[in-house]
């Protein structure tokens, strides 16, 4: 099963107010492991980015300058994510941003009820528990050191170590595959071994003797309604 885990930055909060995307990182997954494959581009919003987006992400209107505008970007977007399902913390918010951007180029929106929500998923899984990204690292020790500001991919990256960990942990889905594995390289070993050739023996008879069988029939007179004595 392919999916897309899925993050951006934005120049603000509201995409009605004016607030573009800025920044949109992908990371693949296939059986819910990254495959390695990631698609991840800075976006000029052709505004300013409010202050207070700054401060979260450390990304400025002078950075995004020279760099493509969303419509440049948008078909390489939808080859990488290919239909596949996305995997969104928050997915009311990137969704509505992405859906901004793509309205506009006459693209067919993202719906939200086909994206996978970790913060719903760690909600339910951990209910009163803070849901945050940040929060859900430290809860299952996932590393934080590279993380002083917020950045798409990086975050993509986190957030597909934190949807494994919420499907389970990271023996999920890996047990079956190293089990399947084993029992491979056990088969392939036992087929490649030399057969040993089977030797006919005869059925040895072991008989009894007269004082074993009258114990054996002294036992069975103990018995009520015994099933030897009806097969006599």
């Amino acid at each position: 099963m392919r999916e897309i885990v899925l993050d951006t930055e934005t120049t603000g909060i509201d995409p009605q107010d004016g607030h573009r995307i800025i920044e949109i990182g992908c990371v693949e997954l296939f059986n819910h492991l990254p495959t390695g494959k990631v698609w991840h581009h800075y976006i000029n919003p052709e505004r300013d980015v409010d202050a207070g987006a700054v401060a979260v992400h450390g990304i400025k209107a002078e950075f995004l300058k020279d760099k493509p505008l969303f419509g440049e970007l948008v078909g390489s977007l939808i080859d990488f994510i290919d239909g596949a399902p996305l995997v969104i913390h928050n997915a009311e918010f990137d969704i509505k941003f992405l859906n901004a951007e793509m309205k506009p180029l006459g693209f067919a929106p993202f719906k939200i009820l086909d994206a996978i929500d970790t913060v719903l998923m760690a909600r339910k899984k951990y209910p009163g528990s803070p849901a945050n990204l940040d929060a859900l690292c430290r809860r299952f020790n996932i590393d934080l050191s590279g993380r002083d500001l917020h950045g798409a991919l990086l975050d993509a990256q986190l957030l597909s170590i934190v949807y494994l960990e919420l499907l389970g942990g990271r023996q999920h889905g890996l047990g079956l595959a190293s089990d399947a594995g084993a029992q491979n390289t056990h088969l392939e070993a036992s087929t490649n071994m030399p057969q040993k050739q089977k030797v006919f023996r005869q059925p040895r008879v072991f008989e009894i003797s007269s004082e074993e069988k009258m114990a054996h029939q002294k036992m069975l007179e103990g018995l009520k309604n015994s099933l030897w004595s009806h097969s006599q």
